[in-house]
């Protein structure tokens, strides 16, 4: 093997599940840089480093070094030095200060910072304040450094080194030692391949029953990502020997211990990590308990009820729509689902409207802080997000609102319920005092939840709760082509392609993936704002079927982020770039910052210096330190499951043959039903025709449906 030495100048691409990076050596005396390729866990820029390994020729990107082997080292050169004060490890020295001090001290700069700070206070404009700040900043990574060099030693970043060390504080080194996958487990961000490379430096066996033990577990939970709730165990068995490389006996022996304390359910020839099945008995319990407790409202005479309504709203019920509110203010649990412009918010409000005659205790709330802004714009009413009213508790930990505390309502009204994923309901359903009506609003045809679990179907599907099924197009909704067009491709029909200059669904022939790309982009920098007055950023989203590829959502990313908002000096992290200015997306749950998975927000700024990034969500600037990025991406383009529960007026879908593996018919239909004003498909016609008529749906494995009919009498479903 061929040995390299050098510094790392540039992150071009990187795979922190897998480890993967690819990256751009700076060599002593050459003058054009090396491209390295290989699994090199966590590196950074500015860190110097040794590796052996064979030189390749790419087809496509030339030569390239593949690592087999890394050593990290401290920088030993001026150019080294800074980078790696620029690559974030000291608040307050950014790319134009540490070019000062190295300037300033060169080779000794490290040792300077380390033992003799004051004389920073000489560097040109490095002010009191600054020199303070590094030197406090300096100070506590003193105090960690320990911690730091075990943990980069095994291939942590220090990104996660210092996530890590939040988390465990001085028993950090203890904990990883004993541990290396409870790291997988409890730091957002170290997946288990990540967590085992660091075991394997640590001497711990493949064999090891901690290995095996954490490989099972992480498993599973992984497959909750794909929405499995539980997983078939004949399934399962190959699926996790290919990921831990043990044999079936080794693999058996440690699944049956697992079971046998608790940390692992099987049941019925399935298994489930013991959270996910308690939340699955627990909603099956709860609405139970919700079912068969009085409600404290008083009975009303329906049919006046009703009478009245239509005259106060000024309005006309369908007949679907006046049993669903008969039903809604008798029943103590009650279900109404069905497509666009079939009613759900007329409905809504005249229950709110009856409801408010016998209380004032009223709870509206959706899944997302838009779906909730949306609830609020329909009923003029204060509609919370889940999390919001259920309220974080963050000494005790976990929601303050719960079955031991329960919310003070007689009635909750939930929106866009097929968002809900296992857990969250779960969480929901215990803080819902017994005399509350419930009543669960949504659209069943929709995409499943993010999260674990199908519970919208699988309430409507065990027959144990009233549901009301809307299925009238109304005439006022029925003059929208998108209404109309979701409704075909709802019903596997292939909608009319043929648009008029009024209409509000459109399809743009596009044969190849470069075309569509090409097409997007003058879409939205251009055509759109144009002819429809809306705003590139605010009004117009991209809706993609997955997330690689051409066409997927991180490349049309990319290419739109350079479109709109090209920028001299980007923030790289990782291989991502980012913008000030920048449409950007929480992807994960942070009730700390109360930003959640799925929340749109615009880059306000960024502070090089202090190592933040500030971010304008809709009522609210929130800031991130740089080793929290890994919670955010790029928004200009999403994937369709993200996008779930919020609305656009405008919404452009690339629809190719590139991505048949995720063309089904409810993955288009979500898409189309996002926007309020206008879609766009653009890709080709048999693309779009083998999504309307695929039905072929991945299995979600659920326990839900089994359990409620295991806890509850069947009910007779208004299907």
């Amino acid at each position: 093997m061929d040995e390299i030495f050098g510094y790392i100048e540039s992150i071009v691409f990187a795979n922190e599940e897998k480890g993967f990076i690819v990256a751009r050596l700076k060599e002593p005396k050459k003058s054009e840089l090396t491209t390295l390729v290989g699994l090199m866990p966590s590196l950074q820029p500015g860190e110097s480093i040794r590796c052996k390994g064979v030189w390749k020729n790419h087809p496509q990107y030339g030569s390239q070094f593949e690592v087999a082997q890394c050593e990290f080292q401290a920088p030993s050169d001026l150019l080294g030095i800074q980078k790696y004060l620029e690559s974030g490890m000291i608040k307050g020295i950014g790319p134009v200060y540490a070019k000062r001090i190295v300037n300033q001290f060169g080779l000794e700069t490290l040792q300077i910072i380390d033992n003799t700070p004051d004389r920073l206070f000489n560097v040109e404009g490095l002010g009191k304040k600054r020199v303070e700040k590094i030197i406090e900043c300096w100070q506590l990574q003193r105090s960690i450094r320990e911690v730091m060099i075990f943990l980069r030693s095994h291939g942590v970043s220090p990104a996660y080194a210092q996530k890590i060390f939040k988390t465990y504080g001085e028993q950090s080194i203890e904990k990883v030692s004993s541990n290396p996958y409870s790291l997988a487990k409890e730091i957002h961000g170290i997946g288990f391949k990540t967590a085992d490379h660091i075991a394997n430096n640590l001497g711990i066996p493949k064999d090891s029953p901690v290995r095996i033990d954490a490989g099972i577990e992480h498993l599973l939970w992984d497959l909750m990502n794909e929405g499995h709730v539980c997983y078939p165990k004949a399934e399962y068995i190959p699926k996790v020997k290919e990921l831990l490389e043990a044999t079936e006996e080794q693999i058996g022996e440690r699944l049956e211990a697992l079971i046998q304390n608790g940390q692992v359910v099987f049941e019925n020839e399935y298994l489930w990590v013991k959270p996910l099945y308690l939340a699955e008995i627990g909603i099956a319990r709860e609405i139970g308990r919700l079912s068969h407790t009085p409600s404290f409202l008083r009975s009303i005479d329906i049919p006046k009820a009703i009478k009245w309504v239509q005259k106060e709203l000024n309005l006309t019920l369908a007949i679907q729509q006046k049993e669903a509110v008969s039903a809604g203010v008798a029943d103590k649990v009650l279900i109404i689902t069905g497509g666009p412009g079939t009613g759900k918010s007329t409905i809504t409000k005249a229950l709110l409207a009856i409801s408010e005659q016998l209380t004032s205790k009223i709870k509206l709330a959706a899944p997302t802080g838009r779906a909730a802004k949306r609830m609020s714009e329909i009923t003029h009413k204060k509609a919370y997000t889940i999390h919001a009213l259920l309220e974080m508790d963050f000494k005790a930990g976990g929601f303050k609102y719960k079955r031991d505390n329960p919310l003070d309502c007689d009635l909750l009204i939930v929106d866009e319920v097929s968002m809900v994923d296992t857990l969250l309901m779960h969480h929901l359903l215990k803080a819902i005092p017994s005399h509350s009506r419930l009543i669960l609003i949504g659209d069943v045809d929709q995409l499943p939840s993010v999260g674990a679990g199908n519970v919208l179907k699988d309430m409507i599907q065990s027959e144990t709760i009233r549901v009301y099924q809307l299925s009238q197009i109304f005439r006022q909704a029925a003059g929208s082509q998108i209404i109309t067009n979701a409704h075909f491709i709802n019903q596997g029909v292939m909608p009319p392609l043929q648009a008029k200059p009024q209409d509000d669904f459109f399809f743009i022939s596009a044969d190849t993936p470069e075309m569509i790309c090409n097409t997007i982009c003058n879409l939205v920098l251009h055509r759109l704002p144009r002819k429809y007055r809306f705003h590139r950023f605010d009004d117009i989203q991209v809706l993609s079927p997955m997330k690689r590829g051409l066409i997927g959502a991180e490349n049309l990313n990319t290419l739109l982020q350079q479109t709109l908002n090209p920028h001299p000096s980007p923030l790289v992290r990782m291989g991502r770039s980012f913008h000030p200015g920048d449409k950007v997306m929480q992807i994960r749950n942070n009730y700390k910052k109360q930003v959640y998975n799925g929340d749109v927000g615009k880059i306000y700024a960024i502070d090089t210096d202090e190592e933040i990034i500030k971010i304008s969500f809709e009522d609210k600037i929130i800031s991130y330190d740089f080793s929290e990025i890994d919670e955010l991406m790029l928004a200009y383009a999403v994937s369709i499951h993200k996008y779930q529960g919020s609305e656009c007026p405008c919404i452009i879908i690339p629809i190719h043959t590139s991505h048949f593996k995720l063309l089904f018919r409810n993955l288009l239909y979500t898409g189309v039903t996002r926007a309020r004003a206008l879609v766009v498909l653009v890709g080709s016609k048999k693309a779009l025709a083998i999504a309307v008529k695929n039905i072929d749906v991945s299995t979600r494995y659920t326990g839900l449906k089994k359990a409620l009919q295991k806890h509850l009498s069947p009910f007779y479903s208004e299907i």
